[in-house]
């Protein structure tokens, strides 16, 4: 025993040793870019503009590589390889060279990194010993070593490869999802550094680490497709703000923060979902067809015929708007192949000349002599009044106002609805948005164009025209320098100038912009989304090149019949699915029981391998508020012990009818004042959260007391089959009346 302790200690040793040099070069850089700032930053605010504009280019390079040196401090070494060649490898969160500029640290990312996840004893690739290295900051705090090769030497030290996993996995829930950087598995590996190409699906159970491996896959790309991606960027589409909360610390600890996270009810800049309503009014807004209705409404409502001949004085002269010339302008409004509020200047220019062509006639001139009856039509009261009619400027959530408001309306774009459909969608004018609306004021949006008031018009005139003479100047400045002809063009000149003189990200410009296409896109818990919703997240990527992960299982009226094809709508010819198959998040006895009580209700689950069991793993107790208090009361203790005060996190998963009942029974609970309690799903540091199965989605906790199972499942099997699998350590399940089969 004491032999095996010695060579554990000359083992972390050794590594120390390493450690402390990697943090030397982390520091060199640091100091390196931290010198660098504050030069640029000593040359103050004078100079050309060019010169500023480099000035803030160079400042903003420099604090970006400052914050990702910052973001990888913790746990910057990971592992190590031993080749049959006694050549030593250390992964970790970046690429790190010596003094001598020769690689001392490789990123985790990079091919050569590859081994440390997919050898194997049968298949080691050259590989004698894998070890892992466990650190707290700069201090190793203990060491792993699998030995491949038969032939390696075993006396020293030889553990069995999966300590580091468990220990993560043993480790009390602090609210944020950590990196699995250090204990990657080889299933997870291959899907991670999978081809960017086409739409990969991950279909996964609870607790495989989906979207762990969706965030590394992003990280990944983002090593191996550096300037494609840094230019177009990567988004990430998550199913809540608080689940977003909980997985923001991922990408920034593996080196990598600019990208956009947001929700598929946030993906239209400005515009937000502030009411809600019952599943099946959202069902009815989520099929494709209303693709087909968007389109309609923009073409027959807000682009009307004029049906008789309208006239009217201008300058004392009576002109003529037939509806010949009200046809002739929208065709050709239309043929521009502009949206709707942008080729209106199309379609209005058009009768603006027809008009002024008119009453040059009746004043025996001519346009092109009196240029100025141009401005008498335009400046006309009436003129104006009748173009607009027939080709309205709007915007997208007026349009849809306009829609559920007026029952004729949405019987013209719509007759495909029953009449109780349509009666389902009615709405007053004003009442808000709902999540299932943002996918067609998206669709709108795509055939209205942007809507601007005339000051934002004038703004964007003024911009556009700063854009020229900006582009003028860069074509100007490249003449000058003998530059053009190469690999640089203007254009691209043009975009990192204007880049430079701009404070914000290229994150903040791709979520401020509701056109930007991405280069990569990540969906997580994608199993419910609707049809409309994929259309809006496919038009945002239109090489659809896309890691979507999920699990149809927990969707709440469980997995659909035609599984992924049927999931993925319009998009399922372009996917291809990989699996995971092994639980490392729910004990097994925990997992054995949700998969028999879905069973019991007639929904059968996929197999997932459990990796673990623990002892006590499950309880089951029959009582009301007294008996919830309890257990709640008793799990915070426990943690309490095992982790220290405070540690560990406890989510109470209820029914939505029963959601706000529970909350304030726990809320009023005095045994339970020293602990933080979140009603909302906002607060994601507090130590016992009160959530619906929906709410929980992608999430974990230490231990999961589930509240009347038996109405959860009424809300939809899925649900409970995702209430069920959210603990690490345990599920404590109180009920009053009765429980579901299988229980």
């Amino acid at each position: 025993m004491h032999e095996n302790r010695s060579a554990i200690e000359r083992a972390i040793d050794e590594e120390q040793s390493f450690v402390d040099l990697a943090y030397q070069a982390l520091d060199r850089q640091r100091d390196y870019y931290t010198e660098r700032l504050a030069r640029v930053r000593a040359q103050g605010g004078g100079g050309t503009p060019s010169s500023a504009s480099e000035r803030d280019s160079f400042a903003t390079h420099y604090e970006d590589n400052l914050i990702r040196l910052r973001n990888v401090e913790n746990r910057l070494v990971m592992g190590r390889l031993d080749h049959d060649t006694e050549q030593v490898t250390h992964i970790g969160r970046m690429t790190l060279r010596g003094d001598d500029q020769s690689i001392l640290l490789t990123d985790w990312r990079a091919p050569q990194s590859e081994l440390f996840y997919q050898a194997t004893a049968t298949h080691p690739g050259g590989v004698v010993r894998r070890r892992h290295i466990q650190t707290r900051f700069r201090d190793v705090t203990g060491v792993e070593d699998e030995l491949l090769s038969h032939a390696a030497d075993s006396s020293e030290l030889n553990l069995t490869g999966e300590g580091a996993l468990m220990a993560a996995m043993s480790e009390a829930r602090d609210g944020k999802m950590g990196d699995i950087v250090a204990t990657i598995q080889a299933e997870q590996d291959r899907i991670i550094r999978a081809d960017a190409n086409g739409i990969l699906v991950v279909q996964g159970g609870p607790g495989t680490g989906k979207t762990a491996v969706a965030l590394h896959r992003a990280a990944f790309l983002l090593y191996a497709h550096r300037e494609r991606l840094s230019r177009s960027g990567v988004l990430i589409i998550g199913p809540s703000p608080v689940f977003l909360r909980y997985i923001d610390q991922v990408l920034p600890s593996l080196g990598e923060s600019d990208v956009v996270s947001t929700t598929i009810e946030d993906l239209v800049p400005g515009v937000r979902a502030t009411i809600t309503e019952p599943a099946k009014v959202a069902d009815i807004k989520g099929g494709e067809m209303w693709a087909e209705f968007a389109k309609r409404a923009v073409r027959h409502i807000i682009q009307r015929p004029l049906f008789e001949p309208v006239s009217f004085k201008i300058n004392g002269k009576t002109v003529h708007l037939t509806p010949e010339m009200v046809e002739d302008a929208q065709r050709r409004a239309r043929r521009s192949g502009k949206p709707h509020n942008q080729a209106r200047d199309v379609y209005a220019r058009r009768l603006v000349m027809a008009l002024a062509e008119q009453l040059a006639d009746a004043l025996e001139t001519t346009v092109e002599n009196s240029d100025w009856l141009i401005s008498d039509v335009a400046d006309s009261i009436d003129a104006r009044r009748e173009i607009n009619l027939h080709w309205m400027p709007t915007s997208a959530t007026e349009l849809l106002e306009r829609i559920y408001h007026w029952p004729e309306l949405l019987e013209r774009i719509a007759p495909e609805l029953s009449d109780n459909d349509r009666a389902l969608l009615r709405r007053e004018r004003g009442s808000g948005l709902t999540a299932a609306d943002i996918p067609i004021v998206d669709e709108l949006s795509e055939h209205l164009g942007e809507f601007s008031s005339d000051e934002q018009r004038r703004r964007r005139t003024a911009q556009d025209a700063e854009a020229r003479q900006l582009s003028d100047y860069v074509a100007q400045t490249m003449d000058a320098m003998g530059l053009g002809g190469g690999i640089v063009g203007t254009d691209m000149l043009t975009e990192r100038v204007a880049q430079s003189h701009s404070s914000q990200t290229l994150a903040e410009h791709a979520a401020a912009d509701r056109s930007w296409t991405y280069g990569h896109v990540v969906v997580d818990e994608a199993q419910e989304l609707s049809p409309m919703q994929w259309r809006m997240i496919s038009r945002r990527n239109p090489s659809k090149s896309m890691t979507i992960v999920g699990d149809l299982d927990q969707r709440p009226a469980g997995a659909p019949a035609g599984g992924w094809d049927h999931a993925l709508g319009a998009l399922s010819d372009f996917h291809r699915v990989e699996e995971l198959t092994i639980s490392y998040r729910t004990p097994a006895t925990v997992l054995d029981r949700a998969r028999t009580v879905m069973e019991a209700a007639g929904y059968e689950v996929g197999f997932v391998r459990p990796a673990r069991d623990l002892e006590d793993a499950m309880s089951v107790t029959h009582g009301g508020a007294g008996e919830l208090v309890s257990l709640v009361a008793n799990a915070a203790r426990e943690l309490d012990a095992d982790f220290g005060t405070g540690r560990g996190s406890i989510g109470v998963i209820t029914s939505r009818a029963l959601h706000e009942s529970v909350g304030n029974t726990l809320a009023n609970a005095s045994n339970l004042n020293d602990w933080t309690l979140d009603r909302t799903g906002s607060e994601i540091s507090a130590r016992i959260h009160v959530l619906t199965a929906g709410m929980s989605k992608g999430l974990e906790y230490d231990v999961v007391v589930l509240v009347e199972p038996n109405e959860i499942l009424a809300d939809g099997p899925g649900d409970l089959y995702v209430a069920m699998t959210r603990p690490t350590r345990r599920l404590d399940v109180v009920f009053r009346s009765q429980l579901p089969q299988g229980f």
